[in-house]
């Protein structure tokens, strides 16, 4: 069997199997053990598999992703989403739009706090939608404006997807979070002036004026005080050199565990949906992080991907155009699998191959830049057709909007991102310039 009718054999089982809705994690190392055990044999393929569970796991690293998780959970349980919305419509309810755009801004400082596109666009919605149907707006803006707003959850550090990306390409957690700072403060404001465009060229979809704007009192001012302190100290201390990523999380999910104390929102089965919530996700991205391991394993004995990065450095196309093509194959497949999924199968392929190529830049940059497209691009992902995992989350919290309505919702915000996308494509210093600041 050729290396490439192997390659085929491989991917073309993960396929099936999850088209037949085998968990992505089981198919991923079905299809993984399947190509391993065919070049290898079965007593390599246990041995490997003895070591490799271990040294995946026993990784320090990897601890990162349960405490990012747990903030996450505490800031979602805690009732910090409705003090967040409170403030920002008392910000933005005085424009036309405004509690649009409030939710928009809700979303990004949420975001900074749970790094979760799911847990943003629940949280958020929960509050919010109910206040914007009260107030007129049509459901298409409300839901594909929190189905937009969602993806600020993993746009804005601590993202899980970044910390995710660091861990498999070995790169500094700390500069990927502070190159995600401007594209996700400008993925917010493309969003608002999405918002501010659509109410203008579809009339009847939000108020023409606000009626009684919420007002800016000192409850709502200090209702998001704890939220800035607790983003403050947690990318304070890592960039100030006081802690690690690892223990600026740990420190972020004990303040928000005690911010939520203090709001007196922490109950005794809140505290455990938390613990729980966080140990099945952790649990199962460290399943999908096994499953890609086998099968990138796989992959790799077959030398297609290194072959596969010789061919395209040899084509003398524009590195660009590569990473384009490598941006479209991700929409297409954000269609079938989830984000978390995507990066664990193909950034072990696509990664090399980006590296190999001569961007003009440092390789660390090059690292850097391109781990920001992708999060561009797993956000898009989250709110197109036909998928948009965000949209089925919203529509699923707004009983009396279509699907169809909320998909309509969302085609501003995809134009942003296509913009948004391209500026940073073709102006990789956008995201970079922060990062020169990182020792």
């Amino acid at each position: 069997m050729t290396p490439i009718t192997l390659t085929a054999l491989i991917f073309g089982s993960m396929l099936v199997l999850m088209a037949i809705r085998v968990p992505i994690a089981v198919s991923m190392f079905s299809a993984g053990t399947i190509g391993y055990i065919a070049q290898t044999g079965w007593l390599p393929f246990a041995n490997f598999l003895n070591t490799q569970a271990f040294a995946r796991f026993a990784s320090y690293d990897l601890s990162v992703i349960p405490l990012f998780i747990l903030m996450g959970h505490f800031a979602t349980k805690g009732g910090i989403s409705k003090s967040l919305f409170e403030f920002a419509a008392a910000v933005m309810g005085r424009f036309k739009g405004g509690l649009s755009m409030a939710s928009l801004l809700a979303c990004a400082a949420f975001g900074a706090i749970s790094g979760s596109s799911v847990a943003t666009a629940a949280t958020i919605t929960s509050v919010a939608l109910p206040e914007m149907r009260r107030h007129g707006y049509s459901g298409r803006l409300a839901t594909g404006t929190l189905a937009a707003g969602g993806t600020l959850g993993i746009q804005l550090p601590p993202s899980i997807v970044l910390v995710i990306y660091a861990i498999l390409t070995e790169q500094n957690i700390s500069k990927l979070f502070a190159a995600a700072v401007l594209p996700g403060i400008i993925a917010m404001v493309g969003y608002m002036v999405a918002v501010a465009i659509y109410v203008r060229l579809a009339p009847g979809h939000a108020p023409a004026v606000a009626e009684a704007p919420p007002p800016m009192t000192w409850h709502a001012i200090a209702g998001v005080l704890p939220i800035l302190l607790i983003f403050l100290l947690v990318f304070g201390g890592i960039y100030g050199g006081f802690f690690t990523p690892t223990e600026g999380a740990a420190v972020g999910a004990a303040t928000t565990f005690l911010t939520a104390l203090l709001k007196r929102e922490m109950t005794m089965e809140k505290l455990r949906e938390c613990f729980y919530g966080t140990a099945v996700s952790a649990a199962m991205i460290f399943l999908i992080f096994l499953g890609a391991d086998l099968m990138n394993s796989a992959l790799a004995l077959t030398q297609v991907p290194n072959q596969l990065a010789a061919v395209v450095g040899g084509w003398g196309i524009s590195p660009v155009l590569v990473v384009v093509a490598i941006l479209l194959f991700y929409v297409l497949l954000g269609a079938v699998m989830d984000e978390l999924s995507m990066l664990l199968l193909t950034i072990p392929i696509f990664f090399p191959i980006i590296i190999g190529l001569d961007f003009g830049m440092p390789k660390e940059s090059v690292a850097i830049w391109f781990g920001i497209m992708v999060l561009m691009t797993v956000g898009f992902g989250l709110i197109a057709p036909p998928v948009g995992l965000n949209v089925y989350i919203v529509n699923g919290l707004s009983k009396d909007v279509s699907m169809g309505e909320t998909y309509r919702g969302v085609m501003p915000f995809l134009v942003s991102d296509v913009l948004r996308t391209m500026l940073f494509l073709f102006f990789p210093i956008i995201p970079l310039w922060l990062v020169g600041f990182i020792k």
